[in-house]
């Protein structure tokens, strides 16, 4: 398999239905499926407002461009805050929760990756430097390249991911990759058995 690639200009800005942003996806699995196993989509977020629940999906969640948000996780007594930045880690949340954004200071972009805990199991963490890791057999690896870009070295060479998109490989086997960013974002998403 070899690693393709999905630049953020050429996915569609679709708008939500209550005004408050836009989301571009980037790649679902299955392709075309409106009941998705995944998502990995980029959000700009214009307006505090709510988020849509999603029952059985795990959400990740990392601020891309802009102040941050702060996120009210729950409901009455137990609700929780989370401020997230430029400089924190991936956030991971349970998507039937129910989660009110505020913007810090203005609009933010955001990167989302959605996965249904009944189909698939994922991960995400930030590079700024490098990143060396092992993939697991029969995931998919997925990179998104900040406004830097990034190096990808695999067992085949060097794949440069251009800044602003994001590069994939399905099934990948499991090997060693290095990857080289001031600013990028590493998924694994692997199939439950």
């Amino acid at each position: 398999m070899s690693w393709q690639h999905i630049a953020l200009q050429d996915a569609t800005p679709l708008p939500w239905k209550n005004g408050g942003g836009t989301t571009r996806q980037l790649l679902v699995w299955p392709p075309g499926l409106a009941d998705w196993h995944w998502r990995i989509s980029v959000a700009q977020v214009d307006a505090d407002g709510p988020f849509s629940i999603f029952d059985g999906v795990q959400r990740w969640f990392a601020v891309l461009d802009g102040a941050g948000v702060e996120l009210a996780l729950g409901q009455g007594s137990t609700v929780q805050t989370q401020s997230l930045t430029q400089q924190s880690e991936a956030f991971c949340f349970d998507g039937a929760l129910s989660v009110d954004c505020m913007l810090i200071n203005g609009s933010t972009q955001d990167f989302n990756l959605m996965v249904r805990s009944a189909h698939a199991q994922a991960r995400m963490q930030r590079v700024r430097g490098t990143l060396a890791v092992t993939t697991q057999e029969g995931a998919v690896c997925a990179l998104w390249a900040g406004v830097y870009g990034a190096q990808l070295h695999d067992v085949n060479g060097l794949f440069p991911v251009p800044a602003q998109s994001l590069a994939w490989m399905p099934s990948a086997r499991a090997q060693g990759l290095r990857i080289d960013s001031a600013d990028a974002l590493y998924m694994e998403i692997a199939p439950c058995l």
